[in-house]
């Protein structure tokens, strides 16, 4: 267990409000997915400590990152059942550095893109091991890979950490579990497929871990059990990937309703001032649903802006983070709903040949800084 971990207290939900030892407790943060991946080599360890360290300057409390690496270079998960124990060994320094930083983390457990292995690593492993698997999605149905996947998930959930001691599903340093990346499950645009596997994992996490919060990792987009909100989507796309905001995040043992914000993707030909429109209705829309017909917290698991391509620049970007802010903090004061933003991403400038073009790189980018510095203080008032 860490030290002092008994003045740390695991926070919990209650209703759609989140407490820490009886204290609100607001997700004010930011993600770093390469965390593990970093740790795992002496030679960019230090960027991992420099990253939490900048957050926790600039009063970040939570960091959403990777608790996995599928089969690739530095993988976390060699194959199904079999784990790199130093890879594993630099996850319990991300824990441990991240405790020592006052840092909250969100530990999310499989990706539903490939970068990292993600759902494809596990249908190509039901493959090679004799499996007539045609489509990624089979990694939601198929009770072979769903095995692996439940392997994978209680190794993380048990694993005792080699630096504290503690086991992972003990620590409140970690302040929720994550089932999937933005999942989606384009061969069943009903939402049923994706639905019994939300249903059947959220049961299995639970029935390890019943103490930490668990959410699901969605984009946010309605489907069709709440036909009369589809026009909110960006898109009549986003309506048939087979998620359902509403419905997914009923099922049991899911307490945080998450959702992600990328207009500048979605919306990719719209006026800026459309955008911080289409932010508003998105979020005011989900923080209701959430609170009145979910009655769980809301979590913006991920929200930014590219900077990249030269559409947008940092003036707008600013703009977008301080809506996102503006909107979340008005409902939380207000008594409406808890939970809170991780913005897309943080970098220290050790790292910034990473940058995917939403990379916050404060040492660059100090008036963003302070953007994120002022919603700090807000939250504290």
């Amino acid at each position: 267990m860490p030290p002092d971990a008994d003045e740390w207290a695991v926070v919990e939900r209650r209703g759609p409000h989140l407490l820490e030892s009886g204290r609100p407790f607001v997700v004010n943060g930011f993600n770093t997915y390469w965390l593990m991946y970093f740790a795992a080599d002496p030679a960019t360890r230090p960027t991992v400590t420099a990253a939490l360290a900048e957050a926790a300057d600039a009063g970040l409390k939570v960091c959403r990152t990777w608790a996995f690496n599928d089969g690739g270079y530095r993988a976390l998960q060699l194959k199904p059942f079999s784990y790199d124990e130093d890879v594993f060994q630099a996850l319990d320094f991300v824990i441990s550095e991240a405790r020592k930083h006052k840092i909250r983390l969100i530990l999310s457990l499989c990706n539903n893109w490939k970068d990292y292995g993600g759902k494809a690593q596990y249908v190509r492993w039901g493959n090679e091991a004799g499996l007539d698997l045609t489509s990624d999605d089979d990694f939601f149905t198929d009770p072979t890979i769903k095995s692996y996947y439940k392997a994978f998930v209680k190794a993380v959930l048990t694993r005792i950490n080699t630096i504290t001691n503690g086991a992972y599903k003990d620590d409140p340093t970690i302040l929720a579990w994550e089932l999937i990346n933005e999942p989606r499950c384009h061969s069943d645009p009903s939402g049923d497929t994706l639905q019994a596997w939300i249903e059947e994992m959220a049961s299995y996490v639970k029935s390890i871990d019943p103490v930490h919060l668990l959410e699901i990792g969605v984009e946010g987009f309605y489907g069709p059990s709440t036909p009369e909100l589809l026009h909110v989507n960006p898109d009549a796309y986003s309506g048939t990937v087979g998620t359902d905001f509403v419905r997914n995040h009923r099922a049991v043992g899911i307490d945080l309703a998450s959702i992600h914000i990328y207009s500048d993707t979605w919306l990719p030909h719209s006026v800026e001032d459309n955008h911080l429109q289409f932010v508003n209705t998105w979020m005011q829309q989900h923080i209701d649903d959430a609170a009145n017909l979910l009655g769980m917290p809301i979590l913006i698991g991920e929200f930014g802006v590219s900077l990249k391509d030269g559409r947008f620049g940092n003036e707008f970007r600013e703009s977008f983070m301080e809506t996102v802010y503006t909107i979340f903090s008005s409902s939380w004061k207000s008594g409406v709903i808890g939970g809170g933003c991780l913005v897309w991403q943080l970098f220290p400038e050790t790292a910034e040949h990473m940058d995917d073009g939403y990379a916050v790189i404060f040492a660059k980018s100090p008036s963003t800084l302070n953007v994120l510095s002022n919603h700090s203080r807000t939250l504290e008032c």
